[in-house]
């Protein structure tokens, strides 16, 4: 049985599969191309409504496309994810386990002798942000800091959310100045 959940994000809903989806990380597929490592997320796009398909822990978040409508488009993301998870087909092709891997570090600049500030950013990203984001059908990376600014990643419904703006700089951003007061910024990439 596979449960269906609004996201803050109209367009996208979060279909939580009754089991783990992924063991570690997240997997983002933003076009057809990026999901053509994944036959679940290549049959999603396949039904041609489809922009957009996140895996968390224990979910999967759908973008619809604009101009779709979920009346007619949720039956059939239902049929895929329950024809794919019935048949005990792999989340993902060989030759991979399709985890997140982070942007280099270096990109932004960091400089070692911010370590720790960087370690306090990561920590609360992981324990206050990323499981709360998850509950709304997306997730936040951690990408960079440099000179006060930390970088995201935002997947999943969290891209393109009309309220992500408000949550990055209202939430996210207040939360980590309060106990990183080395932050002065934080930015979306």
């Amino acid at each position: 049985m596979i449960e269906t959940e609004t996201t803050p994000n109209p367009s996208t809903l979060k279909f939580l599969a009754g089991r783990t989806v992924m063991d570690a990380g997240t997997r983002d597929f933003a076009t057809p191309e990026e999901a053509e490592a994944s036959p679940l997320a290549e049959a999603l796009f396949a039904l041609g409504d489809v922009e957009g398909v996140f895996y968390g822990r224990d979910f999967i978040s759908v973008t619809a496309a604009p101009g779709s409508d979920w009346r007619d488009l949720k039956p059939q993301v239902l049929g895929v994810l329950l024809d794919h998870f019935a048949g005990g087909a792999p989340l993902f092709r060989m030759g991979g386990n399709g985890i997140e891997v982070a942007a280099d570090d270096q990109e932004f600049g960091e400089d070692p002798a911010d370590a720790d500030i960087i370690d306090q950013i990561k920590d609360l990203i992981d324990t206050r942000v990323r499981p709360a984001v998850a509950r709304d059908g997306g997730d936040i990376v951690y990408r960079g800091f440099s000179k006060g600014t930390v970088y995201l990643a935002m997947h999943g419904a969290c891209s393109g959310c009309p309220s992500s703006t408000a949550t990055l700089k209202q939430g996210i951003e207040q939360l980590l100045k309060h106990y990183v007061p080395e932050v002065t910024d934080v930015r979306a990439i």
